[in-house]
């Protein structure tokens, strides 16, 4: 290591993260009682920025990547996060903030830095725009994680006559109240309003996966995809992404096996 840092003129942080970055898996395999380790598990995440969501969609996406951290196939220590939404009102300790889910779901199960965990705030005068000065200064996002809801809504970014580009406050719609009302006490308890990521800040994102799971969700699939583009419906949005993978079951994606 020490002839390629003379060859480049540069010094690395760490000389045992570039052994395992340049260790191929075929070399590890070859000499496994020297406990190499390759660089396949780097290759799966590495030092990527990822846009989470929250809700019941991306629960079993959550448990999976868990099981693949417990297995040793990827790491999260220099992985970077960024949460879609928050509730405007709901303390981080409170367990029915995202706080607690992505805690719940993710955070206390994998290797992730603390530091590297963003969520935004629940607090509705905090500096929205510093979210979105956090995000540039990771580079962006490079995979975002997105559900829908049963009115298109990604984020919580509701169906209105505009589309929002940064990290603003946004009030709920009727529709998104009722859906959520599933995860408290009764349709009142769920909060008014929330703190989302824009739409400009979706569209930013290298990579955009959306979930759908379910009949409720069929119309908005169907709206997102074949539908025009509009703010009525914030998901359409996404057919001007250039790399959007959209998945469904069945019954979520029924009315596009009708057509």
């Amino acid at each position: 290591m020490d002839t390629i840092e003379e060859k480049l003129d540069y010094n690395f942080k760490s000389q045992s993260l570039l052994i395992n970055a340049l260790t191929h898996s075929s070399y590890a395999n070859e000499n496994r009682g020297r406990s190499c380790e390759s660089n396949e598990r780097l290759e799966f995440l590495g030092d990527s920025v990822l846009g989470l969501a929250t809700g019941s969609t991306p629960i079993p996406a959550y448990a999976m990547l868990t099981q693949w951290y417990d297995r040793g196939v990827i790491d999260f220590d220099r992985v970077r996060t960024f949460n879609l939404d928050e509730y405007v009102g709901i303390d981080h300790k409170n367990p029915l903030s995202y706080h607690a889910f992505m805690q719940e779901h993710l955070f206390s199960k994998v290797n992730l830095r603390k530091e590297n965990v963003h969520l935004p705030s629940g607090n509705a005068a905090a500096d929205v725009e510093a979210y979105d000065k956090a995000i540039h200064a990771a580079g962006g996002i490079d995979i975002q994680l997105l559900g829908i809801g049963r009115n298109g809504h990604i984020g919580f970014n509701e169906p209105a006559d505009d589309f929002t580009y940064g990290t603003h406050v946004v009030t709920l719609a009727a529709d998104t109240i009722e859906a959520n009302a599933r995860f408290f006490k009764s349709a009142d308890e769920v909060p008014r309003q929330a703190v989302s990521m824009g739409i400009g800040n979706i569209m930013a994102a290298k990579c955009v996966v959306l979930v759908a799971t379910g009949e409720n969700k069929a119309k908005a699939v169907r709206d997102t995809i074949r539908g025009p583009i509009t703010p009525r419906v914030p998901a359409s949005v996404l057919q001007l992404h250039p790399c959007c993978v959209i998945l469904t079951d069945r019954e979520a994606g029924k009315l596009m096996l009708e057509e």
